[in-house]
């Protein structure tokens, strides 16, 4: 695996060091959130927008969403100056409070929820001057676009949960053991012994889920592996639309491979693109694979989109959400 590293949430020791209304927030009745997906409102003064701050900030949260066809910013950031940050911009989804102040008591990055809003994720920033504030973007970067990430799912997740398409989680539990959450809109498309199709499809977009079982033989989790396990998945079960043609892992650009732990399970997730052999379809994937339970077979959740008139990055993002809802049926009866 080219790198490791476990999604972090806002645990209770985070929570713990929360003080003022934050900490008291769980006892409050709270508004629900403003704000489209995937956007971030930065609270910060002007000249630290504008200088090396602001440009490390964007360069973090701006950058290209990865693996899509066309570029699209990971979130959209806007800003507001903290004299303006009133209780209208305080409801917002994602927040950034940058503090930078010689009097702090200390800098460092502080992950906050649900202060003035639910489901609300904050993140402040605090350092003694730019300099620290920029160091600070730089080595926890990859956490804090991590948190906003799962953010991002968490709110699609609950949402479906609101709407869930229930009947799909038989299909899927008796291939698996475990469950995913469908939002309503999903049909089960095809199923063997092996394999399972679930897809949310409509006339310009395809958001597909594919569910794949098969048999442990050494080296399975290594992305070379997983890549021609997967293509025989899609070859045998996912034809394209004339003869001789079928969905395939497509070699235009490499896939990137991630070892992960979320809840307590343990899989690499795959990204890439994919494209139908012979034809002139694709678009992009997201792929966790992981041990079923007994340790005898490989597991393969498997989501893609297709949405060629339209912006990928918000399908991506819930079908990906689609793959976090999943656990093991045995380990939610445990939990009750």
């Amino acid at each position: 695996m080219k790198r490791f590293f476990t999604i972090l949430l806002a645990s209770a020791g985070i929570l713990a060091t929360i003080t003022g209304c934050g900490g008291r927030s769980s006892a409050k009745l709270l508004p629900n959130v403003s704000g489209k997906a995937g956007e971030i409102l930065v609270v910060i003064d002007k000249d630290t927008w504008e200088g090396n701050t602001g440009i490390e900030l964007r360069s973090l949260l701006e950058c290209d969403c990865p693996f899509l066809a066309q570029r699209e910013r990971l979130f959209n950031l806007s800003n507001v100056p903290p004299g303006s940050f009133t209780s209208m911009f305080k409801v917002h989804r994602n927040l950034i409070l940058v503090n930078i102040n010689p009097q702090n008591k200390a800098q460092g990055v502080v992950y906050r929820s649900n202060v003035w809003a639910r489901p609300q994720s904050l993140v402040e920033l605090n350092a003694f001057d730019g300099d620290g504030a920029v160091a600070l973007l730089r080595e926890e970067g990859q956490k804090i676009s991590e948190y906003f990430e799962q953010a991002e799912r968490d709110r699609i997740i609950a949402n479906a949960l609101l709407y869930e398409a229930y009947d799909l989680r038989e299909p899927v539990s008796t291939l698996t053991g475990g469950h995913m959450v469908f939002p309503s809109g999903y049909k089960l498309k095809k199923r063997t012994d092996d394999f399972v199709w679930i897809a949310d499809d409509k006339q310009y977009t395809l958001q597909d889920i594919l569910v794949m079982r098969y048999p442990v033989s050494g080296g399975d989790l290594e992305q070379e592996n997983l890549v021609k396990a997967i293509d025989q998945g899609l070859k045998d079960n996912v034809p394209g639309m004339f003869d001789n043609t079928w969905m395939v892992t497509s070699q235009a650009m490499p896939v990137s491979s991630a070892s992960l732990s979320y809840r307590g399970l343990d899989f690499v997730q795959l990204r890439g693109f994919w494209e139908v052999y012979n034809d002139f379809m694709g678009g992009p994937f997201v792929a966790h694979a992981f041990y079923s339970p007994d340790g005898g077979d490989i597991i393969v959740l498997y989501a893609f989109v297709y949405a060629p008139k339209y912006d990928k990055r918000q399908y991506l993002r819930q079908v990906e959400s689609v793959l976090y809802s999943f656990a093991f049926d045995k380990e939610e009866n445990k939990e009750k």
